[in-house]
């Protein structure tokens, strides 16, 4: 695949004889790589293969990994949180010459949050490894599966870059072609302006004319912006098939496309020239939204 999307989604699926579990792996753009952990409590030391899992696989975009794990019912033994029951009891006696209460009842008591707790067995460190292998498996699958996504939608747009690549080497050509760049043209428009210059009042003495008649061929010749137009454009149409994350280095190029195409509007005395122009900038501007979405 040539290039990759950073918006990705996938799902996985899992579970032993005393858990089910599920992870969700979310990934949008982003500068950077950025890599978020959502780990029930307990399972923190996953954290760290976690994240060197997703670097494995992503090298831009906001990764959000979140794991839910759901203890199958009839696992452990209920037992009450006698603690929690005897502070409960404290409090009541503390109060008592405050407010006058009975006792409180055995169904009260059981029905606070708390009070009653289902008290697992402590697996051993065997099974804790068997887990964490297990779950650390589920999440390379759901990992395999978002990266297929981004690159699903990464050969979209690499459609899309060749469409928008065609429009502007079509757009550079034909500025490279208007009647306003031909020899003739530029001489003719020279010629007048230098005209122009010799006829001012008062005249304008023979250094400041040759500096001035310097300044208009500068600024009619435009060939410079157009090569490196085509040169700009020439290297997108590399970097798609680099095989590798080129997204930084594609907005980079927008960015000189953009210039170039910005001088050359601000150089062009023509109306057709300006014309293809702002055509450019807009073409550049749409191609530049594209790459956002590259990794």
């Amino acid at each position: 695949m040539a290039i990759f999307s950073m918006t990705g989604f996938a799902r996985e699926e899992g579970g032993d004889d005393a858990a089910q579990w599920v992870w969700e792996v979310r990934s949008v753009n982003a500068r950077g790589l950025d890599i978020r952990c959502k780990l029930p409590h307990g399972l923190d030391r996953l954290e760290a293969p976690v994240r060197e899992a997703v670097a494995k696989r992503a090298r831009r975009g906001a990764v959000s990994v979140s794991l839910t794990l759901t203890r199958r019912a009839g696992e452990g033994a209920l037992r009450i949180n006698r603690a929690l029951v005897d502070q409960v009891i404290q409090l009541q006696d503390q109060l008592g010459d405050v407010v006058d209460s009975a006792r409180p009842r055995l169904e009260s008591l059981l029905a606070m949050r708390g009070v009653v707790e289902v008290a697992e067995d402590e697996p051993d460190e065997a099974a804790t490894a068997a887990r964490d292998e297990a779950l650390l498996a589920a999440l390379a699958s759901a990992l395999d599966a978002m990266s297929a996504m981004r690159g699903e939608e990464g050969a979209r747009l690499n459609s899309v870059f060749a469409e928008q690549l065609r429009e502007l080497t079509s757009l550079a050509e034909s500025a490279s072609n208007t009647a306003a760049l031909q020899p003739a043209a530029i001489k003719a428009r020279l010629a007048e302006q230098v005209r122009t210059l010799m006829e001012t009042e008062p005249a304008l003495p023979e250094e400041r004319l040759a500096q001035e008649a310097a300044l208009l061929a500068a600024k009619a010749d435009v060939a410079e912006e157009l090569d490196r137009l085509s040169a700009h454009i020439a290297a997108v149409s590399d970097l798609m098939s680099v095989g590798e994350p080129v997204g930084r280095r594609l907005d980079f190029l927008c960015q000189e496309l953009n210039r170039e195409a910005n001088t050359l509007c601000a150089k062009s005395s023509d109306l057709e020239l300006t014309n293809i122009g702002l055509a450019l900038k807009a073409a550049i501007e749409r191609l530049r939204e594209q790459v956002q979405n590259v990794e």
